[in-house]
C-alpha cells in the first residue's frame, strides 16, 4: 500500500483494494465482452444491437475508472493489465465464434447477471469494513449493471 493520509485504517484499506481489484477485473472483462458482441453482431437487428452493446462497453469504460481511481485514492495499484484481469476475472470466458444476435443477447445477459451479483456482494464487503464510499460506488454501479441486464434482456423477453 502506498502511503496517504486517507483516514481508513491500512487493514481496511487493503481489503477494500482487494475487493476493488476483483471487481475491477470482472468489469474490464465485461467491458470487453460486450466490445466484442459490439464487433461481430450480425443479423436483422444488427444496428440496435451494435448500438447498444457499444453503450454497454462505454458504461462499463466509466465504472471501471471509477473503480480504479479509488484503488488508487486508498493507496493501492489497480490491476488492469490484460494478464491480471485473465487471471481474477470470475465472468464466465465469452464465446469468439458468435455472430448471431440472439446468441450475443444470452452470453451478455448471463454475464451481467453474474457482474451484478458480485458487486451486490462487494457493496455488502465493503460496508461491513466499514468503507462507506466504496460501498457507495459499488452502489452505483450496481445500477448501472442491472438497467444494462434490463436493456439486454428486454430483447430476450420479447416475442420471435
Amino acid at each position: 500500500m502506498h502511503p496517504t493520509r486517507n483516514d481508513l485504517s491500512t487493514k481496511t484499506r487493503t481489503k477494500v483494494v482487494e475487493v476493488l481489484n476483483a471487481r475491477l477485473a470482472d468489469a474490464i472483462d465485461l467491458q470487453f465482452q460486450a466490445k466484442q458482441a459490439h464487433w461481430n453482431v450480425k443479423g436483422p437487428n444488427f444496428i440496435a444491437l451494435h448500438e447498444l452493446f457499444d453503450r454497454i462497453a462505454g458504461d462499463l469504460g466509466g465504472h471501471v475508472d471509477d473503480m480504479a481511481e479509488r484503488i488508487t485514492a486508498l493507496g493501492g495499484t489497480a490491476e488492469g493489465t490484460l494478464q491480471a484481469v485473465a487471471g481474477r476475472s470470475k465472468l464466465p470466458v465469452y464465446p469468439v465464434d458468435l455472430t448471431e444476435g440472439r446468441a450475443h443477447l444470452e452470453a451478455l445477459a448471463g454475464a451481467l447477471a453474474r457482474f451484478g451479483k458480485s458487486v451486490r456482494k462487494a457493496i455488502d464487503e465493503t460496508g461491513k469494513v466499514g468503507d462507506a464510499d466504496t460501498s457507495d460506488l459499488f452502489t452505483g454501479v450496481s445500477r448501472g449493471a442491472d438497467k444494462n441486464l434490463w436493456l439486454v434482456e428486454a430483447h430476450l423477453q420479447a416475442d420471435r
